[in-house]
This record gives C-alpha cells, structure tokens and sequence, in this order.
C-alpha cells in the first residue's frame, strides 16, 4: 500500500497544527460557531444529533494492521469504543469531544491517515473496489490511480469550493463492485483494441434527491491523459454548477440541465486546452505509486486443511459458501467478513472487533485490509489453509456471520439515532429486519438480496440501488418507510421503482415479509436472484403482495 512521503507527512502535520489552534480559538470564544463551521468541514468534523462526529477518510479503502489498531485506540481513548464504517469506504467516530479532536487528529498521522476532505463541497474520499489487487476478473488494480486521483485533488486549489460535494469512484473489473454509475464521475477500467489501458468515464451519477445513473461522456481515456481528462470535467462544473440551491448544485443536474452533448463539447475544449499544458504526468512518480501496490508474495501450501474443515464442520461450510469469492491466485480466497451479526448495527465494529482483524490480516493475510462500500471488512487476501483458523478466530468474537449478499447483509445510514438531517430511524428497521429473517431461517433460500436502508432523502444507505430500498420520511411526525423495487448499484445499474405508499414502523416488516413470498412464489428456481425475478415480471406481483388489501377492493 501507498506509504507518506517527506511532503505528505508534512503536509498533514501543519494541517493537524493549523486545526489545533481553531478548535482552541473556538473553545475560548475567538471563533463563532458559524465562523468555526468551514474550518471544521474542511478537516472532516460535524455537530450531528448528539455531539461532533469525525470522518476519517480511509482511501480507496485500503488499511493495514497497524493502522487498524490506531483506529482501535482512538475509538478507546476519546470515544465510546467503537467505531463506524461508512458506504464511502471511511470510519466515523460518534462521540468525541471537541477538544480531543486535534489528538485525535495527531494520532491518525502517526500512522499516515487524516481526515481531510472527507467533508465540503470539495472532492471526497476517492473510493473503489473493494477486492481490488485481489479479485479474479480485475483487469488491473486501480488503486495506483486511484491513488494519484487522491494526491491531484488534496488541497487542488480550484477545488475547495466547488457548487457542491464532489465523489470520484474507480474500479478495474467489468464487474462494477463500486457503485461507479451513482457517482459524480465513475471510472472504469478498460483496454482499447491495441490492448492499452484506459478507462470508460461515466459522468452525472449521483442519489440523494433527485437520484440519478450517470452518463458515458468518453468510452476511453488514456492513462496517460486521465488527471487532465478530470480537470476539465471538474473546471466545466466549477463554472456551469448552480450554486443558487444546494439542492441542485450537483454535476448531475448540471448534466441534466445542460445536456450531455453540451457538457462533453465543454469538457473535450478544456481538455485540449489542458492537455497540451500538462504533458502527461509525472511518470517517476506513476512508477513509485505502482511499486507501493505490488501483489504479495503468495506462499503455496497444500489445501487438505480447508477440504477437511468444510467437509466435516457445516457452519464453517456454510460461511465458506457466503463470505469468500475468488481470488486471482487460486490457492488464495478474498474473505468478507460480515459487520453485520443479526441484531447488531450495521457497520459498527467494537475497538477488540478492530484488533481481531488487524491481527489476523497482520498472521494471516498478508497485513492488508479493505473496507467496502457496504460495510463490511476484507481479507483480501487469505491463503485457503488458513480459513478454518481465521474463521475460528472471528467466530470468537462475534464476526463470522454466514450472511454476505443475504437479505440480513443491510446497508443502512445512521439515521434519527445519530444525524440532524434524518427525518426516520434507520438501524432499528435494519435490525429487525435481520432479526426476523434469521427466526424465519429463509436466508440462504432467499439467495443474493440487497436491502439498503436510508432515513433521509440524502440517500446516504443507497437505498435507491437496493434490490429492496427503505426510505425513511416523516409524515406530520410520524417515522413512515417508502419501499422502491429494483435498484441496482452494478454495472447494470438502475434507480428503483417505488411501489408505493408508505408503512409506518409497525408495519414495514411485514411487508418485507410478504414482498420475499411473493418472490419465493414467482421466481424459477433456486437460481433465479431477486433482481432477476424482478425484471422477470416487474412490479405488479409484488405490489399485490404489498397491498393486498387494495387488491381485494379491485376483486370486489
């Protein structure tokens, strides 16, 4: 992984020091809260419900062991022992004190982490597949890129105050694992017919609101022309972004507005203006970002061990079914481990969860650590004769959930229990949901099913790509869950479809419950998902399953 160089260690430090002497002006009175506010964005804290929350970028998802273990300590020393992983690959913490966050902040840089532009209309935390280097279908790891997308966009200084938040996914695989159509601008790795690399630029994705999936502006972008290829899509949105509303400020409205043939005849202009500047970047420096994501040495050992264990422990058959995928070395598995017991809060891990992991990925995997976008941890790389001990291990302590992909496997915001914008709860829904599906043991029937949870129009769960999305609102005070039917956050992508009016608290369980017997009913077989039930028959048999109490005034 990428590791600080003198300018970066530097760079961090003085912004550590700069934010220091803000939070004591702020403390003492020199500062205002509203005068405090922008100088607290820009280093990644919030004043949520309750206290401050600090967002710590974790780029493009990447950690290793001893970084983990900080993570761990911090959540000890300054806040309630735990901590919080995000759909943007990050960690939030929700409970400290002002006055500890520059420590908190000095302790992140000891082991080269920050939490800089993890807030602001500024360009956000790069994120990307979380199996990237490991996965079996990756073209190439797109960590290195996305790497140097990190340093291009740091502190850019046309980039601090953009219209709005600005989020930049990139994946190397044709299969999507980074949502990259839902963000302002997705990359995804191709090669030309002379077998080059290069990506497809997708443009004007985006959720909240006013949900959209973004648009192809170039099927291929060299390289080598990339970092100017985003500037002059980044410079065009500076100009062209409204920022007379917040709410339509983001490139995907600007996209709308203006047109995509507009937007891409602005955008190649700026390119060739920037192009013949730039010259290509800086190839030494290219080279030295590579070298930092050179795959392991994978060892080769015999795999008795694994055979034996899945044939005579079902449980442990049962997580190797659901928590590993294929790795590109075959002896190997990429492991997901579920934050996502059933009953617990989705995303949340204990400060001894974190050390659990950051010791087995230091023993047993290599000491590399991924967090995805649906929060959970990967061992991305795990030799097979290691599984039963790491499963072992993470059995102990409560993470060896058997439920990825499965209907208990639920992306949910923070919702009413912790964020000002919320307007419903989010965790209790996705608890009782998991909960109930567990009771009812139809988990691996059900098969592949994605519920994501949000408890505001912000969309922070995703809920508008789930197979099944809740959107939580409120109606004259009273929490009221929106269900949409056949999202899709994959390389197929698509915004769900709402079925219809809402169910209050009481009774959107149920009918989750009655939306997976429809399914269970209708679908061909065992092999057929979900999603593909869905786009089988479309809307009709689920709706009916929803209301059936509408369905029995039509017959009558």
């Amino acid at each position: 992984m990428y590791h600080y160089n003198d300018f970066d260690e530097a760079f961090v430090r003085e912004r550590v020091a700069q934010f220091r002497g803000q939070v004591e002006r702020r403390i003492d009175g020199s500062l205002t809260e509203d005068e405090f506010k922008p100088l607290r964005l820009m280093n990644g804290l919030y004043l949520q419900l309750h206290a401050y929350m600090l967002r710590v970028a974790i780029p493009y998802g990447t950690l290793n062991s001893r970084q983990m273990r900080q993570l761990a300590m911090i959540a000890d020393r300054w806040d309630k022992g735990y901590g919080h992983f995000t759909t943007r690959q990050n960690i939030q913490y929700n409970w400290p004190e002002l006055k500890d966050v520059p420590d908190m902040l000095e302790a992140l840089a000891d082991v080269e982490m920050h939490a800089i532009q993890t807030s602001g209309n500024t360009i956000r935390n790069v994120t990307a597949d979380h199996f990237a280097g490991a996965a079996a279908d990756e073209i190439a790891d797109p960590r290195p890129i996305a790497e140097l997308i990190r340093q291009w966009s740091t502190d850019h200084p046309e980039f601090q105050f953009l219209p709005r938040k600005f989020k930049i996914a990139v994946t190397g695989s044709p299969n999507d694992r980074a949502v990259t159509k839902a963000h302002d601008i997705g990359l995804r790795m191709v090669r030309n017919d002379a077998g080059e690399p290069g990506f497809e630029v997708v443009v004007g994705g985006g959720l909240g609101r006013t949900p959209m999936i973004g648009q192809v502006i170039r099927e291929f972008v060299p390289q080598s022309d990339l970092l100017p290829y985003l500037e002059a899509i980044v410079n065009v949105y500076n100009l062209l972004g409204r920022r007379d509303n917040k709410y339509k400020a983001r490139i995907k409205i600007t996209v709308a507005e203006n047109g995509m043939d507009t937007i891409r005849e602005k955008v190649e202009a700026q390119f060739e203006r920037l192009k013949s500047d730039f010259g290509g970047f800086d190839q030494e420096l290219l080279a030295r970002i590579e070298h930092s994501f050179v795959a392991p040495d994978f060892r080769t050992a015999g795999l008795e061990k694994f055979n034996s264990a899945r044939a005579s422990n079902p449980a442990f058959r049962a997580w190797t079914d659901t928590n590993l995928s294929e790795h590109r070395h075959d002896e190997h598995a990429i492991v997901t481990v579920s934050i996502k017991a059933h009953g617990a809060t989705p995303g949340d891990a204990t400060s001894e969860q974190m050390r659990v992991l950051a010791d087995l990925a230091e023993r047993l995997g290599y000491d590399e650590i991924r967090i995805s976008h649906e929060q959970n941890v990967i061992l991305p790389h795990v030799h097979k004769s290691d599984l039963p001990e790491v499963y072992a291990t993470l059995r102990d302590h409560g993470l060896a959930t058997a439920n990825v992909g499965l209907i208990s496997d639920i992306i949910a915001c923070p919702g009413m229990d912790y964020c000002a914008l919320a307007t419903a709860r989010s965790i209790p829904i996705a608890q009782e949901i998991a909960t109930r599906f567990d009771e009812l043991k139809l988990e691996h029937e059900i098969g592949q099913l994605k519920i994501k949870i949000s408890g505001c129009i912000n969309a922070c769960g995703h809920h508008h790509v789930g197979h099944i999305g809740i959107l939580g609102l409120d109606r004259a005070g009273v929490e009221n869950y929106q269900i949409t039917l056949g999202g899709d956050g994959t390389e197929t992508a698509a915004i769900g479809e709402r079925a219809g009016p809402g169910f209050s608290a009481e009774e959107i369980v149920p009918a989750i419950e009655r939306l997976i017997d429809a399914y269970l009913a209708h679908r061909e077989g065992p092999e057929e998902a979900f999603l593909q039930t869905y786009r089988r028959l479309g809307m009709a048999p689920f709706k009916a399953a929803l209301y059936p109490e509408k369905e029995q005034s039509r017959a009558a």
